[in-house]
């Protein structure tokens, strides 16, 4: 991993993806530009699809291109694994099995990542990246939101188990978009470039800004976490029922009935 406030000369081809935002308006797309990243991987929480691909596709231009993905929740409330996954042709929802997530991806094609391992108690930990190591296209080594010692241990991870990395902003607000990215040799000149240089596990380099605007940064991400995380949430997804990537949800015609994590 390379530290840096400025960006060098390139004296090459590069491409350089904020590998998982979660945040797209026009201040977004500014920022990124400004900040020389040529994708952002566009992931925002219980957004259906379509409605990804929607908002991708608006915000893209010769500058900037959006790549959809979803991160998705599998297990219970209680027992989270969060997936960010890139390359889906259909829709998946949250809430749903692991192995059932899984299956699914693998018969999509789709690359897999896994964002903030060992995080809390929604991300994989080590054990269980070894495990899966096969079915995993990356690993998220450096995330803006993390403090110093939770990307360190997901650093380790990676070596551990001889799994690809991937840095990200992590970007929540809008100010954090271009703070990490992961950088790819070569030209990605659209969204499916980009998915085929994650799930094809292409060499890269994964940079962050420095000094104590970036720390300062990845404090407020990280308290931005209480916000995210309010009742507010529980009672939209428990008592509304009307969340649109819950498994029962009618877009999704009883497909996931058999690996739903709740009746």
């Amino acid at each position: 991993m390379r530290d840096r406030d400025d960006r060098p000369t390139v004296t090459r081809s590069q491409t350089r993806v904020d590998a998982h935002v979660k945040v797209l308006d026009d201040e977004v797309v500014a920022r990124a530009k400004a900040r020389g990243i040529d994708a952002l991987v566009y992931a925002p929480h219980f957004t259906r699809l379509p409605t990804v691909r929607e908002r991708a596709a608006r915000y893209s231009d010769d500058e900037l291109t959006v790549v959809p993905a979803r991160e998705v929740f599998t297990g219970d409330w209680g027992n989270r694994r969060h997936l960010l996954v890139v390359g889906l042709s259909d829709p998946v929802p949250d809430y749903i099995t692991f192995e059932g997530a899984m299956a699914e991806f693998e018969r999509q094609d789709a690359a897999v990542l896994v964002p903030h391992p060992g995080f809390a108690t929604i991300s994989l930990t080590r054990p269980e990246v070894d495990a899966h190591a096969d079915r995993i296209d990356a690993i998220e080594t450096y995330n803006t939101k993390l403090l110093p010692h939770q990307n360190a241990r997901a650093q380790r991870t990676a070596e551990v188990t001889d799994c690809a990395g991937f840095g990200s902003s992590y970007a929540h607000l809008p100010g954090t978009v271009g703070e990490a990215w992961t950088t790819f040799e070569g030209d990605l000149d659209d969204a499916e470039a980009v998915v085929d240089a994650f799930r094809e596990r292409r060499p890269r380099t994964v940079i962050h800004r420095g000094g104590a605007g970036h720390q300062l940064r990845g404090l407020v991400e990280f308290a931005h976490l209480g916000y995210e995380n309010t009742w507010a949430k529980l009672d939209r997804m428990f008592l509304s029922g009307n969340e649109p990537t819950l498994p029962s949800n009618v877009a999704y015609e009883g497909r996931f009935d058999d690996v739903s994590v709740y009746e």
